[in-house]
């Protein structure tokens, strides 16, 4: 898990400013979702968690240290379109990430190391679902399919932040709704921070431990380049308790138990 550290953040381009005044703690394990209107900055603050653009002016720290200038493994992201191999398998785009972070000169992994990463790949695939159809090129997915396997590439490198740039909204409702439940499971069991940027509000609440909203203070005209958007809403959002597992159960029953 990874905590994020925000302070006098600024983001600009040229004399437009997009961001101004973002000071944000994040813990580690949690969901936030970032939620506001078209252009307010909130994919660029994405970027820049990932290391994709850098900051104007203010820093952004992982753990205490500040942020490396570049995406790297402790950093996975999904976007909307879906970022994916189309002459790779399910198998090959998700096996790609392995070979190129343990063999960054041939892009390839041999024998011993090759089987361990196809194993781990085959092991990826079928968490998200996908394990009917490893073979198969991304052409012959549905979208659903294809955002699981982009999801699956992501978290094949086990990376400790993961930031979802609106991967559901091309998405039908029902796949939707069964990609939510799929990556909820997979942030409580992979224990990973998760920053979503979504425009739905019910999708925000859903799944963020918290919802941040950006937005812009100043809107008239003349004043929409000097001035960017701000963080204007941030709001905690308390999930109801999940009744405990049969194991979990017979756990705390023993504990009672041995309690007495």
């Amino acid at each position: 898990m990874s905590a994020i550290s925000v302070s006098g953040l600024w983001k600009e381009y040229g004399r437009q400013v997009v961001l101004e005044h973002i000071d944000l703690e994040i813990t580690s394990g949690s969901f936030v979702a970032l939620v506001g209107p078209s252009g307010c900055g909130k994919s660029t603050f994405l970027k820049m968690i990932l290391g994709d653009e850098m900051p104007t002016r203010g820093q952004i720290l992982i753990d205490g240290e500040p942020l490396r200038p570049e995406p790297d493994i402790d950093r996975g992201v999904v976007f909307q379109r879906y970022s994916v191999f189309p002459h790779l398998t399910v198998l090959g785009n998700v096996l790609l990430a392995l070979e190129l972070s343990g063999s960054s000169f041939w892009g390839r992994l041999w024998g011993a190391r090759r089987k361990k990463a196809r194993a781990e790949a085959l092991d990826m695939i079928e968490c998200v679902g996908l394990s009917a159809a490893v073979k198969k090129y991304p052409s012959e997915l549905s979208g659903g399919m294809q955002q699981r396997l982009a999801l699956a590439q992501a978290l094949i490198l086990k990376p400790k932040i993961l930031l979802l740039d609106e991967p559901f909204g091309a998405l039908d409702p029902g796949i939707r709704s069964d990609i939510h439940q799929l990556v909820q499971r997979l942030w409580k069991e992979e224990g990973i921070t998760v920053l979503m940027v979504t425009h739905d509000l019910s999708e925000a609440f859903t799944l963020g431990t918290r919802v941040i909203a950006f937005d812009r203070l100043r809107k008239r005209p003349e004043e929409t380049s000097a001035y960017g958007a701000t963080v204007t809403f941030d709001m905690k959002v308390d999930k109801p308790v999940e009744p405990p597992s049969e194991l979990e159960a017979e756990l705390q029953e023993a504990q009672r138990q041995a309690a007495q």
